[in-house]
């Protein structure tokens, strides 16, 4: 019986490509918002961000389905992470509120961008020790990236417009770095467990988040950038880590 011919070593199979095309996915996004905040179109420029987010993770997830994984998808992936939520949030939220005292404000938008950097050089050392699927150090890049753009969810949302309070903004954009690079053990969705007898709550509250996703998204947005920012400050005082 004749052997199937073997494919040529000078080509890859396609789904090896997938993960890193997934990553370029968000990447685009990431700079796709930076383009649309030129425009003062924040509202895209934040959906933007939060798309990158949300597909954030599947890349990795994808490449140890298809055993697709590598050093290039690793580094790619966390180059992105950088851009889309350090980079691109400190400048959407620079230039929807920051812009009144340009020398002293792009200070924060720095500072974050930077502590930002400094978290993902942290997880990228820390991904291979045992307990790191249980639980992230700091507020991961993603997370800190909503939590930075929470006064603009707000605005959309119609609960407050912070325009008007430059440096509110500010010192937040610091305290959320701050938290990315502090010691706060943050929950991890591959260490979450549900208990069998409450996964029905989970399944019903699933379908209140997506009529909240269609009908009030912003508001959605805000209201989870709360619930994430009480459950980091609750693991603060519990282990006393900053």
């Amino acid at each position: 019986m004749a052997q199937a011919p073997r494919p040529p070593r000078d080509t890859l199979p396609f789904l090896a490509l997938v993960p890193n095309l997934v990553t370029i996915l968000g990447l685009c996004a990431g700079l796709t918002a930076i383009r649309y905040t030129f425009d003062s179109r924040f509202m895209l420029a934040a959906g933007l961000i939060v798309f990158a987010a949300l597909i954030d993770g599947l890349d990795g997830l994808i490449a140890r389905r298809l055993r697709a994984t590598s050093d290039i998808g690793a580094e790619l992936d966390s180059l992105s992470d950088f851009l889309c939520f350090g980079v691109a949030p400190a400048v959407v939220v620079y230039r929807f509120a920051l812009t009144a005292d340009a020398g002293l404000m792009w200070v924060f938008a720095l500072v974050y961008a930077i502590c930002c950097c400094l978290r993902l050089a942290r997880f990228n050392v820390m991904r291979d020790q045992p307990d790191a699927p249980r639980h992230f150090v700091g507020v991961p890049a993603p997370a800190g990236a909503g939590l930075a753009l929470m006064p603009i969810f707000a605005h959309f949302a119609g609960v407050m417009d912070l325009r008007d309070w430059p440096l509110v903004v500010a010192l937040w954009l610091g305290l959320v770095g701050f938290l990315m690079v502090s010691r706060i053990p943050t929950p991890s969705v591959k260490g979450l467990r549900v208990p069998r007898d409450k996964a029905r709550f989970l399944l019903v509250g699933m379908a209140l988040l997506v009529g909240l996703m269609i009908s009030r998204f912003w508001l959605l947005m805000f209201l989870v950038g709360l619930a994430y920012l009480m459950v980091v400050l609750v693991q603060a005082v519990r282990h006393r880590r900053f």
